[in-house]
């Protein structure tokens, strides 16, 4: 048997799975939807608590609004690893109602149907946060101790789905205290994101532009005295569609594919005479190396070269700033790093057909430690995200023991292991 073999099988063979199991559904029965992340924040610490982890911590980022973090001391002889996740979910609108009178109706009971934990958060992102936690607990349970040391950071303010939030500013807030050296820096990060237990090296940039273009009214007998916005929309979308081709034809990565634009919503019109307002908006997905100004500069040029009239006015906006004015950039490791195939490796021992090393189709805050902090990250925790942020919610409770496991060995691996 190899030394990872006899790992895996003495960490299967001491996982406590009701305890595992308990710990997630809880975290789940706790409703944080964005805002309300300290309801969730006050599982967490006390269960962090339990684990005697040293150095913890809960502060605000925002009034009312906490994060939590504390970490789990080794022998000090090996590497400093960091577990992260956000604590806030989406909103339940519509669950109730597609579930009444079943045992899913609650979307914060996390009910245990078909071998699955059902519930908001489930996959996105609880299982990967209390994963993390239950892996160390295992390797206690096991009578594993760490040569290096072990971090957990949970922070809220990811998801935007609530008015005024969605800027990550709790992560914001903790890389901050990294950098002030309030809190240690990792040797290695991993972001619970739900990746089925894949291991992402790589993820997607992005950006929201809000386009207003503004002509002019007048009485549909005598639409010669207008500037009609609804047809220079139309203009424009034209030439936006053919900028998005474009730059899909420019190049495809290996893991996240190729770029492009998506038009996400139209509202324009009057009454019985020419439109004089119409509002567009638009999503852009970056490579990683891509810059976020050049796109988005390119994309201000195609509309105004589409819209030739100088009286037609246009603006634009980017609502969506997270780590950059803009938006959110791409970022990227090397896929060949040892860490990222040591945990692939241990998820792949956990569960069969797992660890597989793919690119992330969505933006969270890697970015925050990869291009702000210089810290390699990826991706990887139990869950499916094509079932997230939707009324069928949930998580195979096998692949979350199997991800409890995964990074127990991980931890074992990557941080090295004392007699």
């Amino acid at each position: 048997m190899t030394a990872d073999n006899d790992l895996h099988a003495r960490l299967k063979a001491a996982l406590d799975r009701d305890a595992a199991l308990a710990l997630f559904r809880g975290a789940v029965q706790r409703d944080s939807i964005t805002g309300n992340e300290a309801n969730v924040v006050a599982y967490l610490a006390d269960e962090m608590r339990k684990l005697d982890l040293s150095g913890l911590t809960t502060a605000d980022f925002l009034p009312g609004r906490p994060n939590v973090w504390g970490e789990r001391k080794g022998a000090g002889s090996g590497k400093r690893l960091l577990f992260i996740g956000h604590t806030d979910v989406v909103h339940v609108e519509g669950w109730r109602e597609a579930w009444a009178g079943t045992e899913r109706e609650n979307p914060f009971g996390a009910a245990v149907v078909d071998g699955a934990v059902w519930g908001r958060g489930s996959g996105d992102l609880k299982a990967g946060i209390t994963a993390s936690l239950a892996a160390l607990a295992l390797l206690d349970a096991a009578g594993i101790k760490l040569a290096g040391d072990v971090a957990f950071a949970f922070v809220g303010d990811e998801e935007s789905g609530q008015p005024g939030t969605g800027i990550s500013a709790g992560v914001k807030d903790y890389v901050g205290r990294i950098e002030a050296g309030e809190v240690a820096r990792p040797d290695f990060t991993v972001y619970v994101e739900p990746t089925q237990l894949a291991v992402y090296p790589a993820q997607i940039g992005f950006f929201i532009t809000d386009i207003t273009i503004t002509g002019r009214s007048a009485y549909f007998g005598v639409p010669e005295l207008g500037k009609d916005a609804l047809r220079a929309a139309h203009a424009a979308m034209s030439a936006l569609w053919a900028h998005s081709d474009a730059v899909s034809a420019r190049a495809e990565h290996g893991l996240v594919g190729r770029g492009f634009l998506l038009i996400t919503g139209l509202t324009g019109g009057g009454y019985i005479a020419v439109p004089e307002k119409c509002e567009l908006s638009l999503i852009r997905k970056l490579l990683p190396g891509e810059s976020l100004d050049q796109a988005a500069a390119e994309i201000e040029a195609a509309v105004r070269g589409a819209i030739a009239d100088p009286e037609i006015q246009v603006e634009f906006s980017y609502p969506a700033g997270r780590d950059h004015a803009l938006g959110g950039t791409a970022a990227e490791i090397d896929a060949a790093r040892p860490e990222v195939a040591m945990l692939a490796q241990a998820v792949g021992g956990a569960l069969a057909g797992r660890g597989a090393i793919k690119g992330a189709p969505f933006w969270s805050e890697s970015p925050f430690f990869v291009n702000r902090l210089g810290i390699p990250a990826v991706y990887c925790a139990p869950g499916d995200i094509r079932n997230c942020h939707t009324i069928n919610e949930h998580v195979e409770i096998e692949e979350f023991l199997a991800g409890v496991v995964g990074f127990a060995a991980f931890m074992a691996r990557y941080c090295g292991t004392v007699d």
